[in-house]
């Protein structure tokens, strides 16, 4: 086995998010499940339910992305493979991330549909409700994979919300088989418990199947997995068919099991939760980053929560502090 080149190569939806705040009547009013992601299946309805926006801020998004920037402003070296239009959504995506330090170079795709775009609402309580139009995220194929790349990178990390469409569902089918002859592990977030309400089936066997070594939960979401109301019993039964199962309580802190031993952190104090978009993402790539650093679980931990409430103080999922210089304040 080599020597890796990067910490982490995810895959993932390549989304420009945009953001706005609002009340829970808006929420209510437009049948929003508020707090979940809901996707829409065309243009046409993205650009109505932007027209009812108010004053909003563009970012790049998307889950892994999230994570492997955040990573990156941790010093981490890392890839991310995701699909594009040949569009101005299309330049600030691929701009965005790889001004963060992150490795990008999956070629745009001409004509439609346009790069996908996730429109965020958030209330005065921090919490967020989005609404993604997935657009050519969702036409990724196997021949767009820089298979190298994924060969190079210590952990490949995949996204739930990647699976709804076929073909990205067969990439990264075909990038875990690549990860898995370059004696790479994999990582796996399960992303929203909708993602999982369609294929949780497919889910259960990747863990069945050891196609997965570190598995990314909520609470919400270990228990739709594995279709219990019985949390400890939940995280039980998944933790016996993965080798390292990551599970985040938002206010009441993490824990990761692993060889039969749990460690459970605290969530890192914060004054004012402003926007929980990201909030997963930042924890996923403090963690990740702590095990490529040679972290302890319970380091790894920690610098999870203390992304996550990094995340969660401002608009937007991705870092406006110098990320290095908080972790050495936090853990030395």
């Amino acid at each position: 086995m080599t020597t890796p080149t990067y910490d982490v190569v995810a895959i993932g939806n390549a989304i420009v998010d945009v953001l706005s705040q609002t009340d829970d009547a808006f929420i209510t009013a437009e049948g929003m499940t508020k707090g979940s992601m809901q996707l829409m299946f065309s243009p046409e309805d993205a650009d109505a339910l932007y027209a009812k926006m108010g004053p909003g801020i563009e970012a790049s998004g998307g889950s892994a992305a999230n994570t492997v920037a955040g990573m990156a402003a941790l010093g981490a070296r890392c890839g991310f493979i995701g699909q594009v239009a040949n569009d101005q959504l299309g330049e600030v995506f691929a701009h965005d991330i790889r001004a963060t330090g992150v490795t990008f170079g999956t070629v745009a795709r001409d004509g439609a549909p346009t790069t996908a775009r996730c429109l965020i609402f958030v209330t005065p309580d921090g919490q967020r409700t989005m609404n993604t139009f997935l657009g050519a995220s969702q036409f990724l194929p196997a021949s767009a994979l820089d298979r190298d790349l994924i060969a190079s990178g210590a952990i490949l990390y995949l996204e739930g919300y990647l699976w709804d469409p076929e073909e990205p569902r067969q990439a990264m089918r075909a990038a875990i088989e690549v990860a898995r002859k370059a004696s790479r592990k994999v990582a796996f977030t399960l992303s929203d418990v909708f993602c999982i309400s369609r294929h949780g089936g497919d889910f259960r066997k990747l863990m069945s199947d050891g196609l997965i070594d570190i598995m990314f939960a909520n609470e919400a979401e270990i228990l739709a997995l594995m279709e219990t109301e019985d949390f400890d019993a939940a995280v039980s039964a998944a933790a016996a068919q993965v080798p390292m199962l990551v599970v985040t309580r938002s206010e009441n802190g993490a824990i990761a099991v692993s060889g039969g031993k749990t460690v459970a952190v605290p969530a890192e104090p914060i004054e004012k939760v402003v926007d929980t978009t990201g909030a997963g993402d930042l924890f996923a790539a403090g963690f990740l980053t702590g095990q490529a650093q040679g972290r302890s679980v319970e380091e790894s931990l920690r610098l999870g929560a203390i992304c996550a409430a990094e995340i969660i103080s401002h608009i937007g999922a991705r870092p406006m502090v110098d990320m290095k210089a908080l972790a050495a304040s936090k853990l030395g």
